[in-house]
């Protein structure tokens, strides 16, 4: 049936949820889902703290995290089963892997979880003004609050991740009136619809799945914005001026690959924000921006995940 998934649920201990993301995101799977006590036990506790807390989260205990993925693919799900399964034996060979892991798979329908995630999905502040809101939440607006309503659905990009956060804040640090922004691997939009709120001129939001670019022309309309325009497809192939700002939350591997394309569609002293980026891959990062002729403006980390800022200069490529 059109309407089944395949969700796979990784059980871990808390420590390695970065290091499960980054094998997940190495094998190319982004739209994931993290329960983890730890986001609810490591902040400070208050009278509403469990308000919004869900006692499933410490189904295997406080110190255990779970991760969830799905796909419609058996193929897909197998041949992730058995990678990450490798992937997870040989760190454990190494000594760098001590936690719990167990790995679970489950046919599901539709209807079953397309909402039920939604009440982990709060109302979140990011940066210094904006303030990323579900559909279904009420929330009273500020003076001065750049309000971003999002309905991810299964798009990534809900404004909790961490390379999605210091995308934002860059952007909301970045963009000026007259900016021209490129969001490449679009996902649910958010930052596109962000580049927009900050005062953007124009904004172009790209990405290869069909589904994200449904997601992110529904997100853009749900807010109301007439200068986003958003494609399915290449960089090169549907673009041919050049922007401001490139902004790009994928994975290093093809941050690096694509860091040839982006220089020929960014201004000269364009900016290049880039993020999907773990630690370990910094480095390779950095040395795909610079040998392409830009210079790194500014590294920001948070968890285990860097973003990068870099300026295309010493050249004329209008």
């Amino acid at each position: 049936m059109d309407d089944k998934w395949i969700e796979i649920k990784i059980v871990t201990s808390s420590k390695y949820i970065d290091l499960l993301t980054s094998i997940l995101y190495d094998l190319n799977i982004l739209n994931i889902a993290i329960e983890d006590p730890e986001d609810i036990l490591g902040r400070e506790q208050g009278p509403l703290t469990w308000d919004f807390a869900d006692i499933n989260i410490f189904e295997y205990g406080i110190e255990a995290a779970t991760i969830k993925y799905y796909t419609k693919d058996i193929h897909v799900a197998e041949t992730s089963i058995t990678n990450i399964t490798k992937a997870i034996y040989e760190l454990t060979l190494k000594g760098s892997y001590e936690g719990v892991f167990e790995i679970q798979r489950r046919d599901i329908f539709e209807e079953d979880w397309a909402n039920n995630w939604k009440k982990y999905y709060k109302t979140i502040s990011i940066g210094k003004h904006i303030i990323i809101k579900p559909l279904w939440e009420e929330y009273q607006s500020k003076e001065g609050d750049i309000l971003i309503e999002l309905d991810p659905g299964m798009a990534f990009g809900t404004g909790t991740h961490e390379t999605t956060m210091m995308c934002l804040e860059s952007l909301e640090k970045y963009v000026q009136k007259d900016t021209v922004v490129y969001d490449i691997g679009t996902g649910s939009g958010i930052l596109a619809i962000g580049a927009a709120k900050l005062g953007a001129k124009k904004v172009l939001g790209i990405d290869i799945d069909p589904v994200a670019v449904d997601s992110a022309k529904e997100n853009v309309g749900f807010n109301k914005l007439e200068n986003i325009e958003i494609l399915k497809g290449n960089l090169l192939e549907l673009v041919t001026g050049k922007a401001d700002i490139i902004v790009a939350n994928i994975i290093a591997e093809v941050i690096i690959s694509m860091a040839p394309q982006v220089k020929t569609r960014i201004k000269s002293n364009g900016l290049f924000i880039c993020s999907g980026i773990i630690k370990d891959r910094k480095d390779d990062v950095l040395k795909a921006l610079k040998g392409e002729g830009f210079s790194i403006l500014e590294e920001d980390t948070n968890g285990e995940w860097v973003c990068i800022i870099a300026k295309l200069i010493g050249m004329d490529n209008e």
